[in-house]
């Protein structure tokens, strides 16, 4: 059973990973690896350079069920959440989607021939269509946000373009 709740700078990151494991996730994504004994949240995001408001609050949002977690700007980093967003297309596209595709391979290895490469192309286009659409994160979005953040606006582009482009990868 997961903890629901607020986690804080002085819980112990071993707390909160023994009380939501997949958080391990999020600690490879802001750059924190294991062995941190029995230092806090805030200690650990210290030693490793990252900022502890920014962790906690994407820990918190994603052990929220209700994704009610308030978003605190006051001590928020955009960069630093702009680089775990960075690192987990990383992950998705070298590493989980890949996994994907080689279980799959395997899960319809003995189904006709024609079906499983109707599957895999299936899968393929997918991926595809997620790696374009973070790639695109990447090149137009990631900069436009960090351009905000210096006080530079593009006239060209502005944030409801993003949802528009997002709202049809869902689909």
């Amino acid at each position: 059973m997961y903890r629901k709740g607020k986690y804080r700078e002085t819980d112990k990151m071993s707390d909160l990973i023994g009380g939501n494991y997949p958080m391990l996730l999020v600690m490879s994504r802001f750059g924190i690896p294991l062995g941190f004994g029995e230092k806090n949240v805030k200690e650990v995001c210290k030693m490793h350079h990252v900022d502890a408001c920014t962790f906690l609050t994407v820990v918190n949002f994603l052990s929220d069920d209700s994704h009610d977690t308030p978003i605190l700007s006051d001590c928020f980093s955009m960069d630093a959440l702009i680089s775990y967003l960075q690192n987990s297309h990383t992950y998705f596209l070298e590493f989980r989607l890949p996994n994907i595709r080689e279980k799959l391979v395997d899960a319809i290895q003995n189904c006709p021939k024609d079906v499983a490469f109707v599957i895999i192309r299936f899968f393929d286009e997918y991926a595809d269509e997620v790696y374009k659409h973070m790639q695109y994160e990447e090149k137009v979005v990631f900069p436009y946000v960090r351009g905000l953040l210096k006080g530079e606006k593009d006239s060209r582009y502005n944030i409801s373009i993003f949802k528009k482009r997002h709202d049809q990868i869902e689909m």
